[in-house]
C-alpha cells in the first residue's frame, strides 16, 4: 500500500515590522481607556512608532524607509488599530500621504524627499487638511472658502479646517485651498505646521475616536513659500479623484473598522467563557444561540480580512481599480464590523455597556465608521448609477 503524505504549507516568517507592531499594540491597548476618557492625544504611541521605524512605513525604501505597499500598511494598521483606533487613524493618514507622494507625477519631488528624510529621523507627521464648516466633505463637490493668495514674498492662507486629524502633532498641512486668481484654481499647498497665524482650535469632543485630535486649525493670512504649491488645477480637472489617495484611504478607513471589531470580539469570546450564570451552571460559550451569534461574528469578519487582503493585494500589484470598487470595499467591511460589535453587544447584555469593560469603547468607536468618507449613501448612490447608466 502506498501512502501520500500530505504537503505542509511553507511557513513563511513574518516582516520584522510586523513583530514591532504586535508588541506596540500591547501597550498601546493599555494607554487606550485613559485616552478615551479624557480626549487626550497619545503623543507617546507615536514616539514609540517613530523609534520602531513603523511611521516610516510607505516612506520609499530609496529614501530610508520601509517601503511597503498597500497590504503591510493596512496590516500593521488593522493591529494598531485593534488596540488603539484613535493612533491608527492618524497614522493611516500619514501612511497615504507618503503613498501618494511616492506614485504622484504631481508631487515635487523635492517637498516629498523632505518630508520622506524628516519621517525617517523622527516624529514628522503629514495629513491632509480638506473638510470644512461650509464645505462639508470635498468628496461631495464644491470650492473650499479656503483662499490662498500668491504674492511676491509667498503663498498668504486664509482659512478654517474642521476635523483635521492629528492636528495637535502633525508636522506639516497639506492644505485643500483655491486661489484669488483671475482663473481660480483649486488644491493642495504644503503648509508648514505651527507658523505665524496658525492656530489649533480644541472641537474634537466626539462619541467615537476621541484621542484622534481631530480639531479645529484656522489660518489668518499665513504665509508659506511660493515653491511649496503642490497639486493646484482649474477645478474642472478634479472630477476624475486621485486614484492612489482613493483607494489607499478605503483600504486604510476598512482595516481599522476591522481591527475594532476585533478587538470587541476577543473581549467577547472571553467573557462568554468566563460567565457562568447561577440558573446555568455553565458557561454562557455552552449555549447554542451563544455561539450561533458568534459564528455570525466571526463569518462577517472573514469576509472582512479576504476583502481588505485582496484588494490591497491587488493595488499593490498594479491591477486597474475603480473608485466605486474601493469605496464599496469601506462600506461593506464597516458595516459588517459595527454589525460583529452589535452582535456583541446583544450577548454580552448590560455588562457590553458598562464603561468597565472595553466593549462600550470599541462600540463608540466603531460607529464612526458609517460617517467616514466616503459615507455610505454617496457610495450606494454612485454604484446605483453606474449600473443604470445615468
Amino acid at each position: 500500500m502506498v501512502t501520500t503524505a500530505i504537503k505542509e504549507r511553507p511557513q513563511v516568517s513574518e516582516p520584522a515590522y510586523i513583530a514591532r507592531a504586535l508588541q506596540l499594540a500591547d501597550v498601546f491597548a493599555a494607554r487606550a481607556p485613559a485616552h478615551d476618557r479624557d480626549a487626550s492625544f497619545p503623543f507617546e504611541n507615536f514616539a514609540d512608532l517613530s523609534r520602531e521605524g513603523l511611521l516610516a512605513l510607505t516612506v520609499p525604501a530609496a529614501f530610508g524607509g520601509l517601503g511597503t505597499g498597500a497590504r503591510d500598511a493596512a496590516r500593521v494598521l488593522g493591529i494598531i488599530g485593534k488596540a488603539d483606533p484613535s493612533t491608527a487613524l492618524v497614522l493611516s493618514m500619514h501612511y497615504i500621504q507618503h503613498l501618494v507622494m511616492a506614485r504622484s507625477v504631481r508631487w515635487p519631488g523635492r517637498l516629498a524627499r523632505k518630508l520622506a528624510r524628516e519621517t525617517v529621523e523622527g516624529v514628522a507627521l503629514v495629513n491632509a487638511l480638506r473638510v470644512e464648516p461650509e464645505l462639508g466633505s470635498p468628496a461631495r463637490g464644491g470650492l473650499p472658502a479656503t483662499i490662498a493668495r500668491r504674492t511676491e514674498t509667498g503663498w498668504r492662507l486664509t482659512g478654517r479646517k474642521i476635523y483635521s486629524t492629528g492636528a495637535p502633532i502633525l508636522k506639516w498641512y497639506a492644505v485643500w485651498a483655491r486661489t484669488d486668481e483671475a482663473e481660480t484654481r483649486v488644491g493642495l499647498f504644503l503648509v508648514p505646521a505651527g507658523l505665524p497665524g496658525t492656530a489649533i482650535i480644541e472641537t474634537w469632543d466626539h462619541l467615537g475616536l476621541r484621542a484622534s485630535g481631530s480639531h479645529t486649525v484656522v489660518f489668518e493670512d499665513v504665509v508659506f513659500p511660493l515653491d511649496y504649491e503642490i497639486d493646484v488645477r482649474e477645478p474642472d480637472d478634479w472630477k476624475v479623484p486621485d486614484f492612489t489617495q482613493g483607494t489607499v484611504h478605503a483600504i486604510f478607513v476598512a482595516a481599522i473598522y476591522d481591527g475594532i471589531a476585533r478587538a470587541a470580539r476577543d473581549w467577547l469570546v472571553t467573557f462568554l467563557k468566563q460567565r457562568v450564570p447561577a440558573n446555568l451552571g455553565a458557561p454562557l460559550a455552552t449555549l447554542p444561540r451563544v455561539q450561533e451569534v458568534v459564528g455570525h461574528i466571526e463569518a462577517r469578519l472573514a469576509v472582512n480580512a479576504r476583502l481588505i487582503d485582496s484588494f490591497a493585494s491587488d493595488f499593490d500589484d498594479g491591477f486597474q481599480l475603480t473608485a466605486i470598487e474601493s469605496n464599496i470595499i469601506k462600506l461593506t467591511v464597516t458595516n459588517n464590523a459595527v454589525k460583529a460589535v452589535e452582535d456583541a453587544l446583544s450577548l454580552a447584555s448590560n455588562h457590553g455597556l458598562s464603561r468597565t469593560n472595553p466593549l462600550e469603547r470599541h462600540y463608540r468607536d466603531v460607529l464612526c465608521g458609517r460617517v467616514h468618507t466616503p459615507q455610505d449613501d454617496a457610495t450606494r448612490i454612485s454604484a446605483g448609477r453606474l449600473a443604470l447608466g445615468v
